[in-house]
């Protein structure tokens, strides 16, 4: 194999040549013109084979293989930025054939060219990384487990690195130099790149304890964010909110504030309604007889009307006063029976999920009325589907309210006020003006 100083050897015995035969040994300043001109040449003409010819030999040959790796190698250039070594690198070593130039010249030249293959080298390397995310993201594990952070961790340690390289080679200098002077900043790098750092263990913690996931709908109020989770990275979490913006979350905040992850509602088969009528407390009363014997026509009360017949009639009897006196015996009460006939008309709803809670529970009064919550989940946990189901829900449980006669609260309106005063003065009983 040929080492760097066989090729810079070869390199000045072809420019020696070049010069005698054109005759310039007597003119230096043309000599090393001429010499820098043909260095040039043959760095363009290598160029030139390299990205013209090899790369697209190359992509013929990467068109006709089944793996996709290498299809998106070449896609993401990466070829084409090797492919710009093959000219610094002959310019790196050539210059030292160039006649008649300092060793200052020759230094400075190197430098750049040594400084320009890192980059190269720091930018398909870079492109490497994001063939690598692309191809991670067509698995399904990518949801689960983003590597997004990760790759981002390992582009700032290579500009690092690359930056540490770059500044020893212009400044002809040892890297390690360079490095060992760090250690006195070390304090400066932690205050500078502290959010990175935070991010980072942020980034580790949220992807090993599956914390949320892209596709995840979550709700973080305190920073306005409550929608689908599109991408995680090493220092955002962003979010598009149901209104479409988005909202971009710094990833150490998912461990120092709470949120709220939906992800397990769909997994759990229902979606929850809890939501609470406000019965009128002046409406509701004992129930007379000819009122329970219309409700035992109702097919969803038949079955609760017998039961409690027989729980009442079992009671009173057992009582030792009169059980006649309404203020002893236990009766039937229009809310009860109505908190039955609701409770009922979910379990034979085909849209309840009748193996997750159901309640129709009553909760302490209020100056608004009793209200009577409505606690069950639908088997159908789209959100169109679910608002769907939950309003045919309440269109018909509100509508069949007056059945049982009783009255929803609701606060006075104007038209509530106007119906008044027109009361009052067909009446004649209107204040004067």
């Amino acid at each position: 194999m040929r080492q760097p100083e066989d090729t810079s050897n070869a390199i000045e015995r072809a420019i020696e040549r070049l010069l005698g035969s054109l005759g310039l040994q007597d003119q230096p300043l043309l000599e090393t013109f001429v010499a820098a001109l043909a260095l040039l040449v043959v760095a363009f003409v290598a160029h030139f084979i390299t990205e013209r010819i090899l790369v697209r030999l190359v992509r013929r040959v990467t068109e006709k293989t089944l793996t996709s790796w290498d299809d998106e190698l070449m896609r993401a250039h990466v070829f084409s930025r090797l492919a710009n070594i093959v000219p610094a690198a002959i310019i790196y070593y050539g210059v030292l054939a160039i006649p008649h130039l300092s060793g200052t010249v020759d230094t400075v030249v190197q430098a750049l060219a040594g400084a320009t293959v890192a980059l190269v080298l720091l930018l398909a390397f870079n492109s490497t990384l994001e063939v690598v995310s692309t191809i991670y993201e067509r698995y399904s594990i990518a949801k689960s487990r983003p590597i997004k952070g990760y790759l981002q961790v390992a582009k700032l340690v290579a500009y690092i690195v690359a930056a540490v390289v770059i500044i020893s080679t212009l400044v002809n200098r040892s890297p390690l130099l360079l490095l060992s002077g760090l250690g006195a900043m070390t304090a400066v790098l932690m205050l500078v790149f502290r959010d990175t750092i935070l991010s980072l263990v942020a980034s580790i913690q949220i992807t090993n304890t599956d914390m949320i996931r892209v596709g995840d709908w979550i709700e973080l109020p305190q920073h306005g964010a409550d929608g689908d989770v599109i991408d995680i990275s090493l220092y955002t979490v962003r979010v598009q909110n149901w209104d479409k913006t988005i909202t971009a979350i710094p990833t150490n905040k998912f461990l120092t504030e709470a949120f709220k992850n939906w992800r397990s509602m769909p997994a759990s088969g229902g979606r929850r309604i809890k939501r609470s009528l406000f019965i009128d407390e002046s409406t509701i009363r004992f129930l007379s007889d000819a009122e329970v014997e219309r409700f035992k026509e109702f097919a969803l009360l038949k079955d609760y009307i017998a039961r409690k017949e027989d729980e009442l009639r079992e009671y009173n009897a057992a009582l030792e006063g009169d059980a006649d006196a309404n203020v002893n015996a236990r009766r039937l009460t229009n809310v009860g029976t109505f908190r039955a006939y609701v409770f009922n008309y979910l379990q034979h709803h085909p849209q309840i999920n009748q193996d997750l809670t159901l309640l129709v529970r009553q909760r302490d009064p209020t100056p608004d009325g009793l209200p009577l919550e409505i606690y069950a989940f639908t088997s159908d946990t789209a959100w169109a589907a679910y608002e769907g189901i939950q309003s045919d829900v309440f269109d018909h449980v509100i509508a069949i309210v007056p059945e049982f006669g009783l009255r929803l609260y609701q606060s006075p309106s104007s038209a509530d006020v106007r119906s008044v005063g027109l009361e009052l003065v067909r009446a004649g009983t209107a204040p004067d003006r």
